[in-house]
């Protein structure tokens, strides 16, 4: 899988930076003020409850929502004015299965290619560079629908890869998957951080969240800690990120 550049070669340049951010919906702050930043090449994880406002925050760094204040930067530009520019560096996979059921695999991806005015050739050869990435064993020909949980959502990170992204969001990539499709769908987020790609990844599992590099914990639409998973097990006098969860959200604020 191709990179233009590796995390080695920039391991101090931020590919996201976050300022005073704030999401609004009929006066309602479903982001309050957060500000963060997340290094190129790492593995970022951000974990809160529902409605915490996680998805919100995807879908504002991504360009879809607009911020009712504060800024958002991917690649040093503003997200809201450079949406075009930035489209073909950001990878998205929603919470919510995003692959037309009724349509086969090689379908769903050549759909994906021309989202991004990809060459069939190009769909073609990138297909086969990550299904073998990707270890699929199902036919392209199997219809979508038809698909067991792991191996849709397995496809569906394809579908959000075919144009070569810098940045993958992945929004709840897990949520509902047996436990060993969790872990072999982990081994590919590992996988894509080690050849230099940077992802943001939303989960309720906090055996998952352990492989991050850093987490933000959110909460009512505020981020109420930042840290490495070891600093946040001392921050919190905690055994394990199940017990910094719940001692976190019992707390109600920041550490």
């Amino acid at each position: 899988m191709s990179t233009t550049e590796t995390a080695a070669s920039r391991p101090n340049e931020n590919i996201i930076e976050v300022r005073d951010l704030t999401v609004s919906f009929g006066g309602f702050n479903a982001v309050d003020g957060i500000s963060f930043d997340v290094k190129r090449g790492e593995i970022f994880g951000f974990l809160g409850a529902n409605g915490a406002g996680k998805t919100t925050t995807i879908r504002t760094l991504c360009g879809i929502l607009n911020p009712a204040r504060g800024s958002v930067k991917v690649e040093g530009r503003d997200v809201s004015s450079s949406t075009a520019v930035l489209k073909p560096l950001i990878g998205y996979m929603s919470q919510k299965f995003t692959l037309y059921r009724d349509l086969s695999i090689a379908e769903n991806i050549s759909f994906a290619g021309s989202l991004y005015d990809m060459p069939p050739a190009r769909v073609k050869a990138r297909a086969a560079e990550l299904f073998d990435f990707i270890k699929l064993r199902e036919p392209q020909d199997t219809i979508a629908g038809d698909l067991p949980g792991g191996a849709r959502q397995t496809v569906a990170l394809c579908a959000a890869l075919l144009h070569d992204p810098q940045l993958i969001f992945l929004d709840e990539p897990t949520a509902g998957a047996a436990p060993r499709s969790r872990e072999d769908f982990w081994a590919l987020i590992r996988a894509l951080a080690s050849r230099g790609k940077t992802v943001f990844v939303t989960t309720h599992y906090m055996d998952e969240a352990r492989y991050c590099a850093r987490i933000a914990l959110m909460d009512r639409g505020r981020i109420i800690a930042l840290a490495s998973p070891r600093e946040l097990k001392k921050i919190y006098n905690a055994q394990n990120l199940d017990e910094v969860f719940i001692k976190a959200m019992g707390a109600g604020g920041a550490r």
